[in-house]
């Protein structure tokens, strides 16, 4: 495997030709997606990948890395391990901030992107979430990393329901050294006029957001988009909050596997 490309793991089905890319949130790791495996791979192909500077990617830190931090370098990662497997198109599973790489995909090389499933889907931070950011942004030179990230991990998943989540992506999150999370911290800086852009023109691509219907800081700007965008499409899970591939794993799994499926049988 070349040093420059991600650490991925590829899962091959007998029959079907078709291939889903899971692509995770920031401070996690392919781990999150453990309550998924085992169904996908039973339908699809199947793609894990650890970003730049997460899960077992941080072990292969380049210069290459180190040098451009976007959603659009981020994102070319993804397509340099399809490359590598000769994956022309996929389905996309993203999850939280993974769904702006997601997009990103989707954006700028549609031809590659099948259709989509984002869950706890990101398209803008409101005033309060922006607050938090620049304040954790003033403060990530000063307060441990760990301590904001943990403050983080409290207040976007705060319910008893939502402790799994929060202990799996704050254990992740201790992979990831302080310098890579201030260069993901400062990403999350940009969520909101990059989303504005490709707001405008965004490529259609076929969607299904999933979200948690206690997810109180993202899914009413999901709601008002799926609203006016035919090719779009909204899940929401009852008593579910922003994790909700992990909280309620059944759920997430059956309808988006049966949006999958839909989409390779009209691709």
């Amino acid at each position: 495997m070349p040093d420059t490309l991600l650490f991925h793991k590829a899962f091959y089905h007998s029959n079907s030709r078709e291939w889903v890319v899971f692509i995770h949130g920031a401070g996690g790791s392919s781990s999150i997606w453990f309550k998924q495996l085992k169904a996908y791979r039973q339908q699809f192909n199947v793609l894990l990948v650890d970003l730049r500077g997460h899960g077992r990617s941080a072990e292969k830190l380049t210069s290459q890395h180190r040098d451009a931090y976007t959603f659009r370098s981020v994102s070319d990662d993804v397509l340099s391990v399809m490359d590598e497997l000769k994956i022309t198109c996929a389905h996309i599973v993203a999850m939280s901030l993974g769904t702006l790489i997601a997009h990103t995909l989707a954006q700028h090389w549609p031809q590659r992107v099948k259709s989509m499933v984002l869950g706890g889907a990101i398209l803008s931070l409101d005033c309060r979430t922006r607050c938090l950011i620049h304040l954790g942004d003033s403060l990530k030179n000063i307060v441990p990393y760990m301590w904001l990230y943990r403050l983080f991990a409290y207040i976007v998943m705060p319910t008893s329901r939502q402790q799994e989540s929060r202990r799996l992506f704050i254990r992740e999150a201790k992979k990831l050294c302080q310098s890579e999370f201030k260069r993901w911290f400062r990403l999350a800086l940009n969520v909101n006029p990059m989303m504005a852009r490709y707001q405008e023109n965004m490529n259609p691509v076929p969607t299904l957001y999933v979200m948690g219907d206690k997810d109180y800081l993202f899914l009413a700007p999901v709601k008002a988009w799926v609203r006016d965008h035919s090719l779009s499409a909204l899940v929401e899970i009852g008593d579910c909050g922003h994790v909700c591939n992990i909280e309620n794993a059944q759920m997430f799994n059956r309808h988006s596997i049966e949006f999958i499926a839909q989409q390779s049988q009209t691709g």
